[in-house]
């Protein structure tokens, strides 16, 4: 019998796992099996998951579970993205950027935009029609997000955008863009803006490549660039210039605790798959489950990873009453982070020589785990972010 990650901990359901979010995790987890699973070695090999997918994702109720329902969502909370989350990563296919789009970008424009730009972008995004990206590093600024360079400067009734940005998630794809510009580069974070970007409606927006990545192979990473881009001054966030910095800091923990989400579900995934592999794997005429270093090497794992389950269900707890601060956010996403990445090196080395093969679930787990400790802010970030409440 398979073993299936969301039992693997043994974790009993949090209290905010009502019997909406479970329905939903079941029904994410099927669809996600039937839908993208099959062809996610394709989308692997061009280096992006077709629209055409992202649009019966829309249809299925897996876009914007969180926004309300007068904006074309579901009317959820992030208890339900946790859940959709939490299937990416227990099905296998976590290079599917649905979980950036619905609980990255949609919150931003929900909590910052004008009734009009609520409007006018939610029921777009949860149908698929407009794949949303959020454009905030740079080739010289990274988790420095007071270094950015690009610009937005007033010309009338619009701003003329400027600049580059590189590493950002869904970018092939994306056609709604939320841009982290300088209205004022003299103010430094006081003269940050966020600035939406249909891309389908302006002149001077460009794509770059399609990064060559070291993981997560199946979604479109990006250089994009601004020359001259003319949008209207009514596709700001916020009701005056200079309240980006605000607006990213205030969204950032929820970013952060999706990485932890993402983080935990796939160390549940390592675990069964690597159970079940040194159950049927023999060595020296008995399975390699026997061995003593086995037994212990899994129940260490086990038992760190039941640790940074109740973590990551407490923070949810947390941030549903509005009580999760940066610095839990931090600690959620560093312990999280570093533990997938130990966790999954180690199920690779219990694999053996069959670990280090492509056909092998661990080896597309080893690649697109790496990653997890860099983008949010790194874990030397949320380091310093923690030591500050010292």
């Amino acid at each position: 019998m398979v073993t299936r990650p969301q039992d693997i901990l043994g974790v009993p359901h949090p209290a905010w796992m009502e019997e909406d979010v479970v329905m939903l995790s079941d029904m994410a987890n099927r669809w996600l099996e039937t839908e993208v699973l099959p062809d996610y070695e394709r989308f692997e090999k061009q280096e992006k998951v077709d629209r055409e997918t992202w649009e019966k994702a829309g249809e299925a109720g897996l876009l914007c579970a969180s926004m309300p329902e007068t904006y074309g969502g579901s009317g959820g909370t992030y208890a339900h993205e946790a859940a959709i989350a939490d299937a990416l990563g227990h099905v296998g296919v976590d290079g599917f950027g649905i979980a950036l789009h619905n609980a990255i970008v949609a919150p931003y424009i929900l909590h910052f935009g004008s009734e009009e730009q609520k409007r006018r972008w939610l029921p777009r995004m949860a149908t698929g029609e407009l794949i949303g990206a959020i454009a905030m590093t740079e080739p010289g600024a990274g988790s420095d997000l007071q270094g950015i360079k690009t610009t937005a400067r007033k010309d009338g009734n619009h701003y003329v955008v400027n600049g580059s940005k590189t590493f950002i998630t869904n970018g092939q794809h994306a056609n709604l863009i939320i841009v982290v510009t300088k209205t004022d580069p003299s103010k430094g974070a006081k003269g940050t803006s966020l600035m939406v970007i249909e891309t389908d409606e302006v002149e001077g927006f460009r794509r770059g490549r399609n990064l060559d990545k070291v993981g997560l192979k199946a979604n479109d990473t990006s250089e994009l660039f601004f020359d001259d881009v003319r949008i209207p001054t009514s596709n700001m966030l916020g009701t005056e210039e200079g309240q980006g910095f605000v607006q990213l800091m205030t969204e950032l923990p929820q970013e952060r605790l999706l990485i932890g989400n993402q983080a935990i579900s796939m160390v549940e995934r390592a675990l069964a798959v690597t159970i079940d592999y040194v159950r049927e794997r023999k060595a020296f005429g008995k399975a390699v489950i026997e061995f003593q270093n086995t037994q212990f090497k899994l129940a260490e794992l086990k038992s760190e990873a039941y640790m940074a389950r109740v973590l990551v269900n407490h923070c949810i707890e947390l941030h549903l009453k509005g009580e999760l601060d940066a610095t839990k956010a931090s600690m959620v996403k560093y312990l999280t982070s570093d533990l997938q990445c130990k966790v999954v090196d180690e199920c690779l080395q219990l694999h053996g020589g069959y670990g280090y093969m492509n056909e092998y679930p661990i080896a597309r787990m080893f690649r697109d785990a790496r990653v997890q400790r860099i983008y949010g802010g790194t874990n030397e970030i949320m380091k310093l972010l923690i030591a500050r409440s010292l």
